[in-house]
């Protein structure tokens, strides 16, 4: 089975092609989004440890949809901040504690344990992943690391041996950046696409924004696709996540990546997505206002 899914839904500037601007008090992002995709990766959670009745509002605004799902992020203080045993403890209680709503309705396919580049292969790393590992020993645990160290063969055993699923990522190339493909770690497969906006990824001082702003052409959509379906076949489960959010090209790719997955199916989209995305015409069947009741 493979998801396709947003990074987050909580952008000020979704708000025109994405979401509509007329809507009714009642509204909510997650339960527009989820008539047009199959789950939603969280991104709030890497910023602050998750309130379970904000949590279980979530299921909630998505019981209409059995099958949806989600990922979350893992706090940054696990993955960006100084190692502290005594910390981590009462952190990771916090976190499972936050998230047990989604894990009480069977809606969590895993947690994204997400570092930045500078997280290099090495013994000290390892062992902030086993502890990691041990935390979180009910999760399945997805690691998005960008260094390419983490994919040569001892760290691929490393991570078999710690039941890591290593993500599959898709950003401008560079030479210590991730190779195009690997072998599989773990169970779940998951595809997380940045962009290729070379020039911002790569300039001093450019915004989240700024990095973001890709919307990957149809001949990409086709060979990334493809390379999912590779990944789904070594995999119990697979995700595309597309974390080229600006201004909604993240959703317009999604709409594209159903399209073909599901054997050229024309997809429900918002009319104004399609406003915003022509192209999207040949491939969606509007859903007018039916997605904002």
């Amino acid at each position: 089975m493979i998801r396709v899914a947003p990074a987050g839904w909580s952008y000020p500037d979704w708000e025109g092609p994405v979401y509509p601007e007329r809507r009714p008090r009642s509204f909510h992002p997650l339960r527009f989004l989820a008539d047009f995709v199959d789950g939603m990766e969280v991104n709030s959670t890497f910023y602050a440890i998750p309130r379970a009745e904000s949590v279980a509002k979530w299921a909630q605004l998505v019981e209409h949809k059995p099958a949806y799902r989600f990922t979350a992020k893992l706090y940054q203080g696990f993955t960006h901040g100084p190692e502290d045993e005594g910390r981590f403890e009462l952190e990771a209680e916090a976190f499972r504690r936050g998230i047990e709503p989604l894990v009480r309705r069977e809606k969590l396919d895993g947690l994204l344990v997400q570092f930045p580049v500078t997280f290099q292969h090495g013994p000290v790393e390892v062992r902030r992943l086993g502890r990691i590992r041990s935390l979180f020993a009910d999760f399945d645990l997805i690691l998005e690391v960008r260094h390419r160290s983490w994919f040569e063969p001892p760290a691929l055993a490393t991570l078999r041996g710690l039941h890591m699923s290593l993500a599959h990522i898709d950003l401008p190339d560079a030479w210590d950046h991730p190779p195009a493909s690997h072998p599989p770690t773990g169970a779940i497969g998951y595809l997380r696409l940045h962009g290729r906006n070379a020039r911002e990824w790569f300039r001093k001082g450019a915004g989240r924004d700024d990095r973001y702003n890709y919307l990957y052409p149809p001949e990409q959509v086709g060979d990334l696709a493809r390379k999912a379906l590779s990944i789904d076949a070594e995999s119990d489960t697979t995700w595309v996540v597309t974390n080229n959010h600006f201004e909604g090209q993240a959703i317009a790719n999604a709409l594209e990546f159903k399209y073909l997955l599901s054997g050229q199916q024309p997809q429900p989209a918002p009319s104004q997505l399609i406003e915003a995305f022509p192209h999207l015409a040949n491939i969606t069947r509007s859903a007018g206002q039916q997605g904002l009741f």
